[in-house]
């Protein structure tokens, strides 16, 4: 079986993060988030993927190549200009010669795909969405079954005034080539808006798969955050790369723990992070890879990318930090403050809640 992995997305909720980062290549504990969905789909015996790209695709590309170092093989289609979602996997419609997957490289999930698929061949459908159930549906598609599981009503991101289920459109298909012939090239075509609606006027076989499981549409910062925070308790199965050295603190090759700091769990150490004496990193402290916590620093429920580093008694308190951030002696960030990449914060300097900043133009400077 083959499948299609959408990473075009631009994350323009999820900015600063996303300013040089494409969407599927956040990183969650260590790894982008389209690595999850890649051991996903192996682990259900699909390794055929064609990834669909659109923004900064040089950076998946250099990550993932052909997909070898990955025990899978990977096959590239750019969008030029916006097909659309349906009309961005239409491009690779002499490569899907049989049933395949379609998938979010931006989503997080434990879904049992190989049941999903089972389903799909049971009711000979045509199209078959997979659905989960959510408290709050008003960010998703929602979809309507009968009794039989055919798809009866479909709509888009609704009011509370509209919402009739709580089952959602996850963004995850299972199709048969065949639906491809129905998107039409004259400009962008969507799944959900588009060809959904299209096959259910023209009676196709559409079905709805309530799966069971974990997932998360990874969509703003909040939803980010909580995905990690997920993975370090267990509530999605994912393999996290790092030995759990104690009670839910994992650590990576080559950390440096000075014994006099003190970890509560559960918490996460990239490769090569050094924590000096007197540090204090709380629950949910999420550090990557080759991060530096300085004498005296503290987090708590702090996500921190690669090679960050804490200054001298500086404080991190429910916030994130991208790549090559660095925060100066006694400064403070606090809750639910972003510093982007190469962000610099000087000595006792404080980002109060909520508030964003990035480095201006390849400069050294700063702004919030």
């Amino acid at each position: 079986m083959k499948a299609v992995i959408m990473a075009g997305g631009k994350g323009t909720r999820l900015r600063p993060l996303t300013c040089n980062t494409p969407k599927p290549m956040v990183p969650l504990m260590g790894r982008p988030v389209m690595e999850y969905t890649i051991d996903l789909l192996k682990e259900h015996g699909i390794s055929e993927i064609v990834i669909t790209t659109q923004y900064l695709t040089d950076v998946i590309r250099g990550y993932f190549g052909d997909g070898s170092d990955f025990g899978v093989k990977l096959h590239y289609f750019e969008e030029e200009t916006p097909l659309g979602t349906a009309g961005s996997v239409k491009q690779a419609e002499t490569f899907l010669d049989e049933t395949f997957v379609v998938i979010s490289g931006d989503a997080l999930t434990d879904f049992d795909l190989s049941r999903a698929i089972a389903y799909h061949r049971l009711q000979a459908s045509s199209a078959t969405l997979v659905l989960t159930r959510v408290d709050h549906p008003l960010e998703f598609g929602v979809v309507m079954t009968d009794e039989s599981g055919r798809i009866i009503r479909f709509l888009e991101k609704p009011g509370w005034g509209e919402v009739f289920s709580d089952t959602v459109n996850t963004g995850i298909y299972i199709l048969e080539p065949a639906v491809l012939r129905h998107v039409h090239s004259s400009g962008p075509f969507d799944f959900s808006k588009d060809l959904f609606p299209l096959l259910m006027s023209k009676d196709v076989p559409l079905y709805g798969y309530i799966a069971e499981g974990y997932w998360s549409d990874i969509g703003n910062l909040e939803q980010y955050r909580q995905a990690q925070f997920d993975l370090l308790d267990g509530k999605v199965k994912a393999d996290i790369r790092a030995r759990e050295a104690m009670p839910r603190v994992w650590i990576g090759d080559g950390v440096k723990l000075d014994r006099t700091a003190l970890v509560e769990g559960p918490a996460y150490l990239g490769a090569g992070t050094i924590v000096e004496e007197g540090v204090s990193l709380g629950a949910y402290s999420i550090v990557g890879a080759g991060g530096r916590i300085e004498a005296g620093a503290s987090l708590e429920r702090a996500v921190l990318w690669n090679n960050v580093s804490i200054g001298r008694g500086a404080e991190v308190t429910g916030a994130t930090l991208c790549r090559n951030a660095a925060v100066g002696n006694q400064a403070a960030v606090r809750e639910g403050a972003v510093v982007g990449d190469s962000g610099r914060i000087g000595f006792k300097s404080v980002v109060q809640p909520g508030v964003k900043c990035g480095r201006i133009n390849r400069s050294n400077r700063t702004r919030c």
